[in-house]
């Protein structure tokens, strides 16, 4: 159980974490102005783009995700089901301000709740209330080596950057920086995770459902995720047979089959959410198309060795006194997904980086556990090593003020280009098909929810393609045939014509006899195709 004192402390460290992830984005609104409006993110804005866009689409009235960001036909998808929800319970939903305040609430949920499921997962372990702050602490905002690229050694990274500061999966802070569905999709899996192996729960019907309606939350945020919650729980079910088997000990078998029925009855939920999304990605040639891009590969293993070398040696050191303490069964599920690491981050799959998620989790578990069992002497020293932690969190967030401080694209966009998605939201129609540079058709639909051809490198398919068709689009000598010929072929209403795309060519739409002139500021021109 956990007590009042605890519960005290997790709501104050939540408050203080997000508070000051909080703190750049707030500058980044306090700093906006005539000439600039700030998009609301302070890293991954292209795709904090495409979640704003998605909330649009939900507040317009979408059940099913198409994305914004192509004009290929799609039969839609149930997924990214959580920002289509926001969308539709936006009381302003409209606005782009609106939405984005949202969306950092809902930051700030995904955020306690990550937290709070780390430390009743990392009680199951620890026992003591000190350690049990230090790992969740760690495993929430803490980090590796990754603060020695700052010092001028980003050489040692083959990947050219520490996981720290671009793989949330990895490590925990980005979630809770910038990423809600990916912290809530930790926190669900933990907290399942934690009802697995808690004894007490095991031969409960009830409990097993329940839990599975964790989970079902879960799929609902990143299907992926429980994919990844299944092999670890399936990894740990055949280590802990094997053992009863070789054993041949009545009471770890009756434990075996109680976790592997509770096991069962959690998958019932989830895994129609999981089978679905992965046949519509197999069958629905789009989604084969997106598959195909959508490329997110681990780094070389010595990139993770980086990551995870400092806390796995004060894993390694204690380990032989870690396995003499409390559940033998809970910590060999610990170890078990430490070495079922490798498989998973170097399985043959498109996006296998993300199948180490939470793993950072079990492995500052053990190292926070190793610790405990170190002589005095050393205690000092492994303090000093795990402050060190927080530095990675530190820079990331040092990076985000210094980047809002910088009004510039792409945090903010030009006012005029705002302007000009608001004309177009006011005077188009929903899903209609705009043609623009990729660097415009970015941020489009998370102000207006209209289509563009290109805008996000996996969700626009074809994309090397479309985006060679569009720069040829703007050159002077393409012929006008060529240009009607990519109208045409994706049924394009309008045309807009900015910095961006002028910069693409030489070529300009005011005497094309197929535009006509709607909307223009002093530097963005809207055409409107007409027959």
């Amino acid at each position: 159980m956990i007590s009042k004192a605890e519960k005290k402390w997790l709501l104050l460290f939540s408050l203080l974490v997000m508070g000051l992830t909080t703190i750049p984005y707030v500058l980044g609104f306090a700093l906006q102005g005539e000439e600039w409006r700030y998009t609301g993110f302070v890293f991954g804005v292209e795709d904090g783009n495409s979640y704003i866009a998605k909330m649009l689409s939900g507040a317009y009235g979408a059940w099913l995700f198409r994305t914004p960001y192509t004009a290929y036909p799609q039969n839609g998808l149930f997924a990214f089901f959580v920002y289509l929800l926001l969308g539709k319970i936006s009381l302003s939903g409209m606005r782009h301000t609106s939405l984005v305040v949202l969306f950092h609430s809902f930051r700030w949920v995904g955020g306690f709740l990550m937290i709070r499921a780390t430390y009743d997962f990392v009680a199951i372990y620890l026992e003591d209330i000190s350690y049990r702050k230090a790992a969740t602490s760690i495993a929430t905002v803490g980090g590796g080596f990754g603060w020695l690229a700052i010092t001028g050694l980003g050489v040692l990274w083959k990947n050219g950057m520490p996981l720290e500061f671009y793989s949330p999966e990895s490590f925990g802070f980005l979630s809770i920086y910038g990423l809600p569905h990916l912290a809530c999709a930790r926190a669900f899996l933990l907290w399942g995770m934690t009802q697995y192996l808690r004894r007490d729960n095991n031969a409960s019907w009830k409990t097993g459902i329940l839990t599975g309606g964790l989970w079902f939350v879960l799929s609902l945020m990143q299907p992926i995720t429980v994919v990844v919650g299944g092999a670890v729980i399936g990894w740990h079910l055949l280590l802990s047979g094997l053992i009863a088997f070789i054993k041949q000990q009545g009471a770890l078998k009756a434990r075996w089959k109680e976790q592997f029925g509770f096991a069962v009855r959690m998958a019932l939920l989830p895994a129609p959410v999981v089978f679905y999304t992965g046949f519509s990605f197999l069958r629905d040639p789009f989604l084969s198309e997106w598959s195909a891009q959508n490329v997110i590969q681990s780094p070389p293993f010595w990139d993770y060795l980086l990551a995870y070398g400092g806390m796995l040696v004060l894993a390694g050191v204690g380990l032989k006194f870690v396995l003499r303490k409390g559940d033998k069964n809970a910590w060999l599920f610990l170890v078990g997904w430490v070495l079922l690491f490798p498989i998973l981050a170097y399985a043959p799959f498109n996006v296998q980086r993300r199948l180490p998620e939470g793993v950072w989790v079990a492995i500052t578990i053990l190292g926070v556990a190793g610790i405990s069992s170190f002589q005095r002497k050393f205690e000092g020293a492994a303090h000093v090593f795990l402050a060190t932690a927080f530095l990675p969190a530190l820079i990331l967030l040092a990076g985000g003020i210094t980047a809002v401080l910088n009004v510039s694209s792409p945090l903010y966009r030009p006012a005029q280009e705002v302007e000009t998605f608001i004309w177009l939201r006011s005077n188009g129609f929903p899903n209609e098909v705009v043609l623009a540079s990729y660097d415009t058709s970015n941020p489009l639909p998370a102000w207006t929810p209209m289509r563009t051809l290109i805008g996000h490198g996996p969700e626009s398919i074809h994309f090397e393609e479309i985006n060679a068709r569009i720069e040829g689009f703007c050159q002077l000598g393409t012929s006008d045939a060529v240009r009607m010929g990519l109208i045409e072929e994706f049924s394009v209403d309008y045309l807009i014509w900015g910095p961006e795309e002028r910069a693409l060519g030489n070529w300009s739409p005011d005497n094309a006899n197929f535009l006509e002139l709607r909307f223009q500021n002093e530097k963005y021109q809207i055409f409107k195709v007409v027959d």
